[in-house]
C-alpha cells in the first residue's frame, strides 16, 4: 500500500555535477504522492548519490551507506536506494556485500535512470520536468551540466570507465536550462562538465564552447557566466575572446594542468608539454590582463621523483596561479596508471602537498595584499552574525576565497555590491559596502 506522502530524502557526495543530478532528480520526485524533506532523520526513502572517484570519495560514500543501513535497522529509514559513480563502478560487488540496499543506479544513461528511480518510488515519470530544477541551497547560483562522460585518456581517472564516452547536451537544452534558471532567480551560472572545452564535438563535429558561451551570454538577467573544468590539450583558443568581450563572463577560467614536467605529462597522456601548456598560460594571460586563472595538480604520480616535483614546485613559484588546489595521487583499479608501481610513499605525498600549499598561501596573501584599497563587485552568499559573506569574479563557490563584508546598511543576500577592500589574509578579504 503506497502512502499518500513518501517523505524522500537525497544525500549527495562528491562533485558538483552530482548535485546538478540530485536536484534534477527532486525535481521530478516531488508531486502530491512525495515530498522531499532537506532535515530531519526519518525519511520513507533516502537515495544516496554517490562519489567513486578516488579512494578517499569511495570511503566517504561507504560510511554514509553504512550510517543509513544502521538508521533503517532502528526503523528511521524504510528504503535505500543507492545511485551514482560508486553504485555505477562497483553495483556487482555492492549488491553481494551490502544486501541491505534496496535498489542500486548508474551513471551511464542518464535519463534512463532517472525513469527507473522515479518507477520504483512508485511515481508518475514527468517528461516535461526534465531541464527543470531549484538549487539548493541558495537560489542565486547554479551549477549548469553541460556534458556528461569524458573521452580523454587521462592514465589516473577513472571517469571514462564509469561514465563511458563525452556526451554533450545539445545548445537547445543547456539554453532552456538556463533561462530556466535565471527565472527562478539564478544570477551566476557556473558551467562544468568532465572537460567543458570538448562541448559540441560530438555533435556538431566542432567544439563550439565559444557559441555556447556567446548564446548564455544574451540571456536576459546572467550577470556572471563562469567556466569550470577546462582541459588545456587542444583548448579552443577562440573562447578567450568571447571572455573578454561579454562583460557578464568571468574573467576567470578554471583549468587544470595536473603537472608540468614532461616526463609526467607524458605518462599521464595528457596530450600536451610543458612547452605547450605555458604557451597556452601566458597567451591566456596576455589577452585577458585581468583574467584570474584557477588549477590543479597532482602530486605523488608513480614516475614523479624529488627532481620531477621540483620542477612542479618551482613552475607554480615563477607562474604564481591565482587559485590551486592540490590532490596526492590515487591509485585507481582498471586505469592504464594502475599498471604502474606505486613508488611515492603516501607520508611523501602528503608532503609534498602540503608544501604546495604552503607556497601557494604566500602567493595567494600576496595576491590579496595588491587588492588592498580596490573597490570590487561582490556578490553576497551569506551572512554570519554581523557579517556578510560574498565573494568576487576570482572565486567560485566552495572552492575558492571568499570575502567579508561590514556594511552599516542591510544587504541582500544573492545581490551584488561594490565593496571597498580594507584588508588580506592568505584566502581572505575584508571590506566596507
Amino acid at each position: 500500500m503506497i502512502k499518500k506522502e513518501q517523505k524522500i530524502k537525497i544525500i549527495t557526495l562528491g562533485c558538483h555535477k552530482n548535485f546538478v543530478d540530485s536536484e534534477q532528480l527532486a525535481t521530478l520526485i516531488e508531486n502530491k504522492k512525495a515530498k522531499i524533506i532537506h532535515s530531519g532523520q526519518y525519511a520513507d526513502v533516502l537515495i544516496i548519490n554517490t562519489c567513486g572517484f578516488i579512494e578517499d570519495a569511495k570511503k566517504e560514500s561507504l560510511e554514509e551507506i553504512f550510517k543509513a543501513i544502521e538508521a533503517k535497522k532502528e526503523g528511521k529509514i524504510k528504503k535505500i536506494f543507492v545511485i551514482g559513480c560508486l553504485s555505477q563502478r562497483y553495483k556487482k560487488e555492492l549488491k553481494q556485500q551490502i544486501p541491505e540496499i534496496d535498489n542500486f543506479f548508474g551513471v551511464t544513461s542518464r535519463e534512463k535512470n532517472l525513469k527507473e528511480i522515479i518507477k520504483s518510488l512508485n511515481l508518475e515519470y514527468r517528461e516535461n520536468l526534465i531541464g527543470e530544477r531549484n538549487p539548493v541551497p541558495r537560489n542565486h547560483f547554479a551549477f549548469l551540466k553541460i556534458s556528461d562522460g569524458c573521452n580523454n585518456p587521462c592514465s589516473f581517472c577513472a571517469i571514462p570507465l564509469i561514465k563511458g564516452k563525452y556526451k554533450s547536451k545539445p545548445l537547445r537544452k543547456i539554453i532552456y536550462e538556463a533561462e530556466s534558471l535565471v527565472n527562478k532567480g539564478v544570477k551566476e551560472i557556473i558551467l562544468i562538465a568532465q572537460d567543458t572545452t570538448y562541448w559540441g564535438l560530438d555533435l556538431y563535429g566542432k567544439r563550439k564552447l565559444a557559441t555556447l558561451l556567446n548564446k548564455l551570454s544574451k540571456i536576459n538577467g546572467v550577470e556572471w557566466i563562469r567556466i569550470m573544468y577546462t582541459y588545456p590539450a587542444r583548448f579552443p583558443l577562440d573562447i578567450i575572446e568571447v571572455i573578454k568581450d561579454n562583460s557578464n563572463i568571468c574573467k576567470y577560467i578554471d583549468i587544470p594542468i595536473q603537472h608540468i614536467s614532461d616526463k609526467i605529462l607524458k605518462s599521464m597522456r595528457r596530450g600536451i608539454t610543458k612547452k605547450g601548456t605555458i604557451k597556452l598560460l601566458e597567451t591566456i594571460k596576455n589577452k585577458i590582463p585581468d583574467i584570474c586563472l584557477r588549477t590543479t595538480v597532482i602530486v605523488g604520480y608513480p614516475l614523479e621523483t624529488e627532481k620531477e616535483y621540483k620542477e612542479l614546485y618551482e613552475f607554480i613559484k615563477q607562474f604564481k596561479f591565482n587559485r590551486l588546489g592540490v590532490f596526492t595521487y590515487s591509485k585507481e583499479e582498471n586505469t592504464l596508471a594502475y599498471k604502474l608501481k606505486d613508488t611515492v610513499p603516501q607520508k611523501e605525498k602528503v608532503l609534498r602537498q602540503e608544501s604546495i600549499y604552503k607556497l601557494q598561501k604566500e602567493i595567494s596573501l600576496n595576491l590579496n595584499k595588491n587588492l588592498i584599497g580596490k573597490s570590487l563587485k561582490v556578490l553576497i552568499d551569506s551572512k554570519s552574525a554581523e557579517t556578510y559573506i560574498g565573494r568576487t569574479y576570482m572565486d567560485a563557490p566552495e572552492v575558492d576565497q571568499e570575502v567579508y563584508v561590514s556594511s552599516a546598511k542591510k544587504l541582500t543576500i544573492g545581490n551584488f555590491y561594490n565593496v571597498l577592500i580594507k584588508d588580506a589574509e592568505e584566502y581572505d578579504l575584508f571590506g566596507d559596502t
